[in-house]
């Protein structure tokens, strides 16, 4: 996530230098440095491989028994075809977040329909995948 803040904030900085640059020339001709050239490709480059957003999920399990998480996991993924299951560690504790909800919205109409079979749910938020196209 880092990385994409880094590659976000170079490029506002770059954006606002040429602003300011073409306001300052008064409709002269502006000549693009190489450097700012390769920093801009890298930025775009950096953009373009970043597969996740912030965004939230729903989170059915937190404990320090791994088998645990992984029948939450289990259990959920044979409920709940349409949303994917993650399982991560967190020293001390394994988690089982489900998910991938751009919204909060969104997550809680989904929290609505698991609450039933997983009370203790809730939503956090969390980097989550891009949706395919």
């Amino acid at each position: 996530m880092n990385i994409l803040k880094s590659a976000v904030l170079i490029g506002s900085i770059l954006l606002l230098n040429l602003l300011l640059i073409t306001h300052n020339t008064l409709a002269q001709e502006v000549v693009i440095d190489s450097k700012l050239q390769s920093l801009l490709k890298k930025s775009i480059e950096v953009n373009e491989l970043n597969k996740s957003m912030t965004g939230y999920r729903i989170q059915i399990y937190s404990g320090a028994k791994r088998d645990k998480a992984v029948e939450m996991k289990t259990g959920f993924e044979q409920m709940d075809n349409l949303n994917k299951a993650y399982l991560l560690y967190q020293q001390p504790n394994f988690k089982v977040r489900v998910g991938d909800f751009k919204t909060r919205i969104e997550a809680a109409s989904a929290l609505e329909k698991i609450k039933g079979t997983f009370e203790i749910a809730f939503i956090v938020r969390d980097d989550v995948s891009l949706p395919q196209d």
